[in-house]
């Protein structure tokens, strides 16, 4: 399960890397279209918008709360609040995007939190990459003292 707890958040911090590629493909495409033409609205959308709203409100979501019910039974020290840490800083990446389309200045807010959540997502990987290192202690191999 550590090794599983690992590479969950390995794969949300991947995910934010893929984020950010995506959505600079999406606005580095607008660019060209409009110098060549194109109009952008509302209705536009390329392949980088969707892949970044597909990773963005899809995958990663999907994955943080895997990561969190898998840190129940990883037995990481810390693996519980770091994937909740995780799962919260998720939660709040929905919420600075809606606020983004009300006060661009908050997406700026979105972009500084993606990096927040790799970030905790690594420290989350960490922990398990160092339980997984440490042998588990038995009941039969505690010394007891009277």
């Amino acid at each position: 399960m550590r090794a599983t707890y690992r590479v969950i958040a390995l794969l949300i911090a991947a995910g934010v890397v893929l984020q950010a590629a995506f959505i600079a493909v999406a606005w580095f495409t607008v660019l060209h279209d409009t110098d060549s033409g194109a109009v952008f609205d509302k209705n536009s959308a390329n392949w980088g918008h969707i892949a970044h709203t597909v990773v963005g409100s899809g995958i990663i979501p999907l994955l943080a709360i895997v990561l969190l019910i898998v840190s129940f039974f990883a037995r990481i020290p810390g693996g519980v609040k770091w994937a909740a840490i995780t799962f919260g800083v998720v939660a709040l990446q929905f919420g600075l995007a809606a606020g983004g389309y009300f006060a661009p200045v908050v997406g700026a807010l979105h972009g500084i939190n993606a990096f927040v959540l790799a970030g905790v997502a690594s420290v989350a990987a960490r922990k398990a990459r160092l339980a997984e290192t440490v042998a588990p202690v038995d009941a039969a191999d505690r010394v007891t003292t009277a």
